[in-house]
């Protein structure tokens, strides 16, 4: 038994000195989108890409909204054909604002994500840089953005699988 808790400790000894060597950090990618002021700028160039749309929209709803003021108010003293040339209307400032609006909502999404992906780029590009300058042998995030060739053991595994292939 005492051999056994011995060599259970070596071993734990042993550990920690192999490991003590290595430099480890962990980035928080969240916070750095959040805080970088690339962000700042893409979400600046986004407002001033997409705010005469948005001024657009908002007037084509203004407009439908006065044409369904104008339908509850009059529709009582509207002739016949009057009061359905206004509902045509209506419908069709609906059916243009629901189109505009869901262009709009496309368009936007797109130019976000491209801006988000170049940013995202960026960022792995940098902390990729920052740790061969600052020397880490692992840098974490929700998964691996960089790891010292020494520690990448991606080929063996390649080997085991094609070696032991079906």
């Amino acid at each position: 038994m005492k051999k056994k808790i011995a060599l259970f400790f070596g071993l734990m000894v042993a550990a920690n000195i192999c490991f003590a060597e290595l430099k480890i950090g962990f980035v928080n990618v969240p916070k750095v989108l959040e805080k970088a002021p690339q962000a700042e700028s893409a979400k600046k160039r986004l407002e001033q890409e997409f705010s005469p749309r948005d001024k657009s929209l908002v007037a084509q709803q203004k407009e439908i909204q006065a044409l369904e003021d104008k339908m509850a108010k009059d529709s009582a003293v509207m002739s016949d054909s009057e009061r359905r040339n206004l509902e045509k209307d209506l419908v069709a400032k609906q059916r243009e604002a629901k189109r505009a609006q869901q262009e709009f909502s496309e368009d936007f999404n797109l130019r976000r994500n491209e801006e988000l992906g170049k940013l995202q780029r960026r960022i792995v590009e940098t902390i990729r840089t920052l740790a061969k300058d600052e020397g880490f042998d692992l840098l974490l995030t929700d998964g691996v953005i960089f790891a010292a060739d020494q520690l990448d053991v991606t080929a063996e595994v390649q080997k085991k699988l094609s070696s032991g292939s079906e």
